[in-house]
């Protein structure tokens, strides 16, 4: 076990994910133990720990662990709860949430970013994670209903949560952060029962757009 992965780990908790109002003990308790380092392309290994967006390619990137802390904080994943999650990335936040017990369907556009996945995964024999090589925006969302759906990239205008939503279970929790830069929502949507939606605005924040998602109608290069 690397000492100063482990005091970084620490400090991040301590430091960054605390003080942003993340308070859930099993949140911390998870992000306190998962080894971020092994999701950080090797060239940003050095800064896995740090307050930033940690860059991917192809203009995607990692969240910043204080983000990650809030997301998962706001879903209240519960042990055994089938969780979609938009966007793998890197499955940083894909191994967060089977820490916590959720049995994970994860969608990424990007079919070698889901095989580097993969074997990120495997390295912590985590079963209770399936990738799946798809546009989540434009494809068929198999596999519900959905205890949460947590949306790991921006959505410029908010016309995709009508359909995420309705792969909701009654009591179903779904996180989005909806917008345009320099300012978007982070939002919290739970379905109370079928056709009945309350949605709360959690905070505010700014993180690349998906891919392929749609842009406001009235917006123009």
């Amino acid at each position: 076990m690397n000492a100063s992965f482990e005091r970084a780990r620490f400090n991040m908790i301590e430091q960054q994910i605390r003080p942003w109002e993340v308070l859930d003990e099993r949140v911390l308790q998870v992000m306190g133990r998962l080894p971020r380092e092994v999701f950080v392309p090797a060239a940003y290994r050095d800064v896995a720990y740090a307050d930033i967006e940690i860059p991917l390619g192809a203009d995607d990137c990692m969240l910043p662990p204080k983000l990650v802390g809030r997301l998962l904080q706001a879903l209240a994943i519960q042990p055994g709860e089938r969780v979609l999650e938009i966007g793998t990335g890197s499955g940083y936040v894909s191994a967060c949430l089977a820490w916590l017990g959720a049995r994970v369907r994860s969608l990424e556009i990007d079919s070698e970013r889901v095989e580097t996945a993969r074997s990120r995964l495997a390295a912590f024999a985590d079963t209770s994670v399936e990738i799946h090589v798809t546009d989540a925006l434009a494809g068929e969302l198999d596999g519900g209903p959905f205890a949460a759906i947590a949306v790991t990239g921006s959505l410029p205008t908010a016309e995709p949560l009508a359909r995420l939503r309705e792969r909701l279970a009654d009591g179903g929790r779904l996180f989005a952060i909806v917008g345009m830069a320099p300012v978007m929502r982070a939002l919290l949507v739970t379905r109370v029962r079928e056709g009945s939606y309350r949605e709360e605005a959690r905070f505010e924040t700014c993180v690349p757009a998906l891919k392929n998602a749609p842009l406001p109608s009235s917006f123009t290069f």
